[in-house]
């Protein structure tokens, strides 16, 4: 609503501020007003799977939106984060422990979900995010010895995998020169195994009359009382009881919250 009068769309349904932003965020961009911006121009400055990446990220698919010069530079960088990440002889030596394997396992697991569910579902922007949230990871992961281990093998191959929908050329290259089978696009879709997805510790957000008090570690599988009694007894939390023992204590499961009344 402005100055008193309410905004619609087309077909009269009113539109939130965020909705209106956006809807003239796009309209910029017109033949009329000689603004548009060639994607001929745009793939010969980027490369095809750049300009590709940045239409996959950059909104959602079925709106479409504005071009930003700026934020395409995030989908460049994610590239050549993944070629060096792929081609760059790891330094670490050692034998990698269990928990940096688990930790790295899981991470590719959530990805091969966020990323099946991005596309079956068309919302490509949260599919291409969860591949730079894994890339993140792994360029952790190869500062550890964790790279000796055949789980980085398995989340390199894992990874191009997943991004070949998206950057079809970038991939099967790197596919090809770390020595795998012909084209990355004729393999096995990778398999989502939720037992290796799951995280094992979670954070209890710890809240006193509907203020955050706390965030606790606490295990992925705790128990209803268990997650009571940890909130209740941590220090920072019960100086809020103020010497009154709580009237009430919800732990709201699904969502890592424990609620406490006093």
């Amino acid at each position: 609503m402005v100055d008193g009068t309410e905004i619609t769309d087309h077909a009269g349904n009113a539109l939130t501020i965020n909705a209106l932003r956006y809807r003239l965020g796009v309209e910029k961009m017109s033949k009329s007003k000689g603004n548009v911006v060639a994607p001929d121009e745009l793939v010969a400055k980027y490369g095809s799977d750049t300009v590709r990446g940045y239409l996959m990220f950059a909104f959602r698919w079925e709106q479409g939106g504005p071009w930003d010069s700026q934020g395409i530079q995030g989908v460049v960088r994610w590239l050549n984060d993944v070629w060096s990440l792929v081609l760059d002889e790891p330094k670490v030596i050692g034998e990698a422990n269990d928990a940096d394997v688990r930790a790295l396992r899981r991470k590719v697991h959530q990805t091969i979900q966020r990323v099946s569910e991005g596309i079956e579902g068309f919302t490509f922007n949260t599919s291409v995010a969860g591949l730079m949230e894994l890339k993140n990871t792994m360029l952790q992961a190869k500062k550890t010895a964790v790279v000796n281990s055949p789980a980085w093998r398995e989340a390199i191959e894992t990874m191009l995998l997943l991004m070949s929908p998206f950057t079809p050329h970038i991939t099967e290259e790197l596919w090809t020169r770390i020595g795998c089978g012909y084209s990355v696009h004729s393999q096995a879709w990778p398999v989502y195994d939720a037992e290796i997805a799951k995280e094992e510790e979670i954070t209890l957000v710890v809240q006193v009359n509907g203020k955050v008090r706390a965030r606790l570690q606490a295990p992925a599988d705790i128990s209803d009382e268990a997650a009571k009694q940890l909130a209740t007894s941590n220090a920072e939390v019960s100086k809020f009881f103020n010497g009154n023992q709580p009237k009430q204590v919800i732990y709201v499961k699904g969502r890592g919250i424990v609620n406490i009344v006093v």
